[in-house]
């Protein structure tokens, strides 16, 4: 009994992980989420003029960022508190999809904090007002 038990067990707590991985990505926002902490980095300038997840046009020269989950526009401050650097980005992509990161800036804002040579600067991201 026990043979036939394990496998449904293991898929059990696999589907269970993944449900619990996907419901956090998608749980509502709440109307003051705090301050996250994490892996900046910025978009490539090849991407430029191509399309975000809201429709915008990337553009390097302008302040905004791509976040998982926040709405888009949302307002957020990044701060680098190795330098104590700071700057308000708008939210108008999803993403980053690369491990151990919570906000991709364009290359102005990754400039205004000084993180374009790193490449991947740790920070520290507080909602200002949350969009749509």
């Amino acid at each position: 009994m026990t043979r036939r038990l394990l496998p449904l067990l293991v898929s059990a707590l696999l589907f269970g992980t993944a449900i619990g991985l996907y419901a956090e990505e998608t749980d509502p926002i709440p109307e003051s989420p705090p301050p996250q902490s994490g892996k900046a980095s910025y978009y490539s300038d090849r991407l430029k003029n191509r399309p975000t997840a809201s429709g915008e046009p990337y553009r390097p020269e302008k302040l905004t960022a791509a976040h998982r989950r926040l709405p888009f526009g949302t307002m957020v401050r990044v701060t680098r508190p190795k330098t104590g650097k700071s700057v308000v980005v708008r939210i108008n992509d999803r993403g980053p999809y690369a491990g151990g990161r919570i906000i991709d800036l364009s290359r102005k804002a990754a400039e205004a904090l000084g993180i374009v040579r790193a490449g991947v600067a740790r920070v520290t991201v507080e909602v200002i007002s949350l969009g749509e």
